[in-house]
């Protein structure tokens, strides 16, 4: 039944992921088509672009809350185990990166990942994903940097800190889906922050001698 339940939720979480409420503002509450701002994306910071701060953090807040609620209840309610949530949290994101709905198009992926990870069973993915990309945010200018860079410092801590267990293999394959999202802006270099990237260097490698 495990195996019934995990196919289940994986494709109810897709299906939600892939509704492109981005989108669907776009249309009904600003009358404008958004993939024809900034990027072309299908993804709430084109809803910033074509309307206000409201409609946007609305579609952002949209595009977190699609993500949790089975990968949630996938755990919490049916009891599955760690390989299965890890499954339909993934199905939630790729939904989101690849609609149905849009003709296999999508966001970017990067607050249906905050929100899958805000149903995880544990919270120190999130907290830790949390943690890096912030650091990315002072250190790096390309936000698609910024991402990429918390994910993978993410990785790298969990893979030290947890081994081979749930939380890299859902890091591995969150990774994968957001460095193919944002392999066009992922071609030109990130640019660091001088001074805070020099003050970070100069921190690990106090850290490292010390050691």
């Amino acid at each position: 039944m495990d195996l019934v339940f995990t196919l289940l939720l994986g494709l109810a979480a897709f299906l939600l992921g892939a509704v492109p409420f981005s989108v669907i503002i776009g249309r009904r509450a600003l009358h404008k088509d958004i993939t024809c701002y900034g990027d072309g994306n299908p993804g709430a910071s084109n809803v910033f672009r074509a309307g206000n701060t409201r409609w946007g953090l609305l579609a952002v807040l949209l595009d977190v809350i699609k993500g949790t609620p089975f990968v949630f209840i996938s755990h919490a309610l049916f009891g599955l185990p760690n390989s299965s949530v890890v499954f339909v949290a993934v199905c939630a994101v790729l939904g989101h990166a690849f609609s149905p709905f849009l003709r296999w198009h999508g966001g970017k992926a990067v607050a249906i990942t905050f929100g899958v990870m805000l149903g995880l069973p544990e919270y120190n993915v999130l907290l830790t994903f949390i943690v890096f990309v912030v650091i990315g945010f002072f250190i790096i200018e390309s936000d698609s940097w910024k991402i990429i860079f918390g994910a993978g410092a993410t990785l790298i801590y969990l893979l030290f800190t947890q081994g081979r267990t749930w939380e890299p293999l859902l890091m591995i394959l969150l990774l994968a889906i957001l460095v193919i999202k944002h392999s066009q802006s992922l071609r030109t270099a990130p640019g660091y922050h001088g001074l805070l990237f020099r003050w970070v260097q100069t921190i690990i490698r106090s850290s490292l001698l010390m050691l």
